[in-house]
């Protein structure tokens, strides 16, 4: 992987793509008015992150462009908005000046829809292990706009941090979060979505563990929730309480923490 710039970038993008590259690991490469077919030939690199005024894109050969957006998590709070409900705020329990964990971000859509709920007054920290997927990701919640005012500042509020949840967990202390939640990457997945596709080469493969779950259980005062693929096995191993099933075979489990 290397990182390079768009086309004709001012000073500030070259200077915040050579961080990114810093942050990554990574070479940085002038982009030198070449098209990334011909920077990928030249570094030898299939996947190269191209740092914009606007954004930041990972592209890979063969494969969509991978950018941070809201994906479906607009269209939960849209209906939000409206007075409707949402499946995980109603498995999760979640309400104004909760803390909420949760320790597999990705695209940080479950995280938007919480912070949206839980507000000013309440926190959410997501976790992701992959670096790549933390550093776009974090860059554009800072910078993508909805146009709706209260969606934009609810992307803005969330904490994002990079390393594996069992690492992050084991040093957090005892009932420090309202609510815990997992969403690890689907073994089998629901969706054949071209968008998930570079999501799914970049990640990290976290195997939820009896370990990570005893943590959660620690540290949260209400809930640990998990969300899965029904037949994933997981919830009877883990011990969660099967909540609630959707048409898309998509489930999910509690385990609900006694007073």
């Amino acid at each position: 992987m290397i990182v390079t710039t768009s086309e004709r970038p001012p000073v500030e993008t070259i200077e915040h793509a050579m961080s990114i590259a810093t942050e990554l690991e990574v070479s940085y490469a002038p982009r030198s008015n070449k098209t990334i077919r011909a920077l990928q030939t030249k570094w030898e690199e299939e996947a190269i992150v191209v740092v914009s005024p606007q954004e930041i894109r990972l592209m890979q050969e063969g494969q969509q462009p991978f950018y941070f957006h809201p994906s479906m998590a607009l269209v939960r709070l849209k209906r939000l908005r409206s007075g409707g409900n949402d499946t995980l705020i109603s498995v999760s329990g979640a309400v104004t000046g909760d803390t909420v964990l949760d320790c597999t971000a990705g695209l940080c859509s479950d995280s938007l829809v919480f912070k949206y709920v839980v507000g000013e007054q309440g926190k959410v920290v997501a976790m992701e292990a992959s670096r790549t997927l933390h550093v776009i990701v974090r860059e554009g919640l800072q910078t993508y706009k909805t146009g709706l005012a209260d969606i934009d500042q609810a992307m803005r509020g969330i904490q994002t941090v990079q390393g594996q949840h069992q690492e992050l967990l084991s040093r957090m202390e005892d009932n420090s979060a309202d609510i815990v939640y997992f969403d690890p990457m689907f073994e089998k997945p629901v969706t054949t979505s071209n968008s998930m596709v570079p999501i799914r080469s970049q990640a990290v493969r976290e195997s939820l563990t009896r370990e990570a779950v005893k943590d959660a259980i620690r540290i949260a005062r209400k809930k640990v929730v998990l969300k899965d693929h029904r037949d994933s096995g997981q919830f009877e191993r883990l011990g969660f309480r099967l909540a609630r099933v959707s048409a898309s075979a998509v489930a999910y489990g509690v385990i609900e923490i006694d007073g």
